[in-house]
């Protein structure tokens, strides 16, 4: 009997090896402006997928995918080190890296609310959602949040989002136009705030991201989603203190793909 259960388990193992084989990571280089390509690491799921997620780091949003997949630039920031845990929830995952007229410093800074990186995502989420035939998503995380933001704001019906995530938001920025700044009247489709209660960065106090959530009026279904505990280590506003959720990765990915996907 122990020998069974050991074989069984091990063909277990074995089928969770191969279904994670079947869902390589995938380098797409699309065509979007006039000469500019915007490069994309997609990984589908194992099983059928339910929606897809275009998932937008912070900082300078500048991830220089390589052609292999490499990243070299933000490796660690949530959106992108949890791409696999994504996936594993039924989702197609989009990484979205800077445009290829953006692949030098300053990369995406101060150009996260530009018409160009409407034009950029919005033939993004066209080719998404001919090639998988399913709802679109856009996860943003701290910077991110300010591209996601805009973008449902000037991007709407048949050519924007059918959702937005929000997480680590910027809620207030005295160099920019943060999260809370925008026209968020605007947006017409579900939005779901995610924030950790204890964020130390200056720009994203969990008491304005609460601020947040009351300023879509008209968004069918919201949710602040916050979050408390795990590990904070080294600068508040990077991806390993408690703005990057360091420590609670497959709960928070969970618990955003279950909102993305519910009735």
């Amino acid at each position: 009997m122990l020998r069974s259960m050991i074989l069984c388990a091990g063909l277990a193992i074995a089928a969770c090896g191969n279904a994670l084989a079947q869902s390589p990571q995938q380098v797409v280089d699309l065509p979007t402006r006039a000469g500019v390509t915007q490069r994309l690491l997609v990984l589908e799921p194992a099983t059928p997928a339910k929606a897809v997620v275009l998932n937008f780091a912070g900082g300078h949003g500048g991830l220089q995918i390589d052609p292999s997949g490499a990243i070299a630039w933000g490796e660690g920031n949530f959106v992108v080190r949890t791409r696999k845990l994504f996936a594993e929830q039924g989702l197609v995952v989009v990484v979205v890296d800077a445009p290829s007229d953006k692949q030098s410093s300053p990369f995406l800074s101060g150009k996260r609310q530009i018409p160009e990186h409407a034009a950029d995502i919005g033939a993004t989420m066209t080719w998404a959602r001919k090639k998988y035939q399913l709802p679109v998503w856009l996860v943003g995380t701290s910077r991110g949040t300010q591209s996601v933001a805009y973008l449902a704001t000037e991007l709407q019906g048949t050519d924007g989002p059918d959702g937005i995530v929000l997480t680590s938001s910027i809620a207030t920025d005295p160099k920019g136009r943060s999260v809370n700044a925008m026209a968020l009247d605007k947006i017409r489709i579900p939005v779901l705030v995610v924030h950790h209660e204890q964020d130390g960065c200056s720009l994203c106090a969990f008491g304005d991201a609460q601020a947040i959530v009351p300023k879509l009026v008209n968004a069918p279904r919201k949710q602040l989603l916050s979050f408390s505990g795990g590990v904070s280590r080294g600068d508040p506003c990077e991806a390993m203190a408690y703005h990057g959720f360091n420590g609670l990765d497959a709960e928070v990915v969970r618990q955003i793909a279950a909102w993305i996907v519910a009735p």
